[in-house]
């Protein structure tokens, strides 16, 4: 079998012809205005005559075209105006949500502090109004732990009190009643809302009577005069101190005598000293005397000394000496 000779390359069946009218095709470039035998309106080619050729060709002979720049209308520049705007708006409605959501936290503590603190000072206002207003005035004072005074007449003397709101009780003023009223040592001042006001009283503690030109003056361990009488009054010892009120001997007699249980202080009916360190007690009516000293250890000089009492009753002994509290003489 024969092997079929191939086909030059020059022959023309080998390599067909394309005519571009033939089948519709346009070449670019050229300036022709039929395509497939038919003609194109020269206002439909105003486009392409649009193109401008940049200097740039390809390879294969054709060229580039680039769009030619166009004028830009008001209309045009109005619409990409507003375009940045929204973008604009819109960049800064999302940066605000970003921030509510990153910052809530911090806002609903900020909002609580707000609300506890309000809250607070409307409760301190609303109590100073109710505390300050009428509801809260003084209508009833009371006067307790008095024994010698009067409460009675204590309540009288501060009577300008009733219609006083508690808060604005002034306790100078209370001071300046009650220091008319000698045998009160101190006093304190209870609020009981809320009407009531209750002024506690502790009173001096009168230890003897000192005799003098104007008759019997009751004094207290301090020398406070408590009240003057041309008799000596019934209950308190008949007190004699070298140098008078206001000496070292007279404040360790009051010292002693407070010391004394009440059985020994009911008993005492004389307290004498010339110094500090030589205090001497009268017993009743048997002339037993009571060797003190001086002040230091009252305490437990009185114990011994109610200790050896119950053991041998006045009555008997002639005196106690509990000046060495242990070591007690009685003769």
């Amino acid at each position: 079998m024969q092997r079929p000779a191939p086909l030059s390359a020059s022959t023309p069946a080998s390599r067909p012809e394309f005519v571009g009218e033939e089948i519709g095709v346009t070449p670019i470039g050229r300036p022709e205005t039929s395509i497939a035998g038919s003609t194109i309106d020269p206002s439909q080619a105003a486009p392409i005559a649009s193109l401008r050729n940049d200097g740039r060709d390809a390879a294969d002979g054709s060229e580039f075209f680039s769009p030619t720049p166009e004028a830009t209308t008001d209309a045009d520049a109005e619409i990409g105006a507003r375009a940045v705007w929204a973008a604009a708006r819109a960049r800064r409605r999302a940066l605000r949500a970003e921030v509510r959501r990153f910052t809530g936290r911090q806002r609903r503590r900020r909002m609580l502090w707000i609300t506890v603190a309000g809250a607070f000072v409307l409760l301190v206002l609303g109590t100073l109004g109710a505390a300050y207003s009428p509801l809260f005035a003084v209508q009833r004072v009371q006067v307790v732990g008095t024994t010698t005074l009067e409460a009675g007449a204590l309540e009288s003397a501060l009577s300008d009190l009733i219609g006083v709101p508690l808060p604005l009780v002034d306790s100078s003023a209370v001071k300046a009643v009650l220091v008319q009223f000698p045998l009160v040592e101190t006093y304190t001042l209870e609020a009981r809302p809320p009407n009531g006001l209750v002024v506690r009283i502790v009173e001096r503690t009168p230890i003897g009577t000192i005799r003098s030109a104007s008759g019997y003056t009751l004094v207290d361990a301090a020398g406070v005069a408590l009240s003057t009488t041309a008799e000596p009054p019934a209950g308190h010892p008949a007190i004699e101190v070298t140098g008078g009120i206001g000496t070292p001997a007279f404040a360790a007699v009051g010292t002693v005598f407070r010391a004394l249980p009440d059985s020994i202080r009911t008993q005492v009916t004389g307290i004498t000293a010339t110094t500090a360190n030589d205090v001497t007690l009268a017993l009743g009516g048997s002339g037993t005397s009571v060797v003190w000293g001086n002040a230091d250890d009252s305490e437990y000089k009185a114990i011994a000394l109610e200790t050896i009492m119950t053991a041998r009753p006045p009555g008997a002994v002639y005196s106690y000496d509990v000046s060495s509290p242990d070591a007690v003489v009685v003769r």
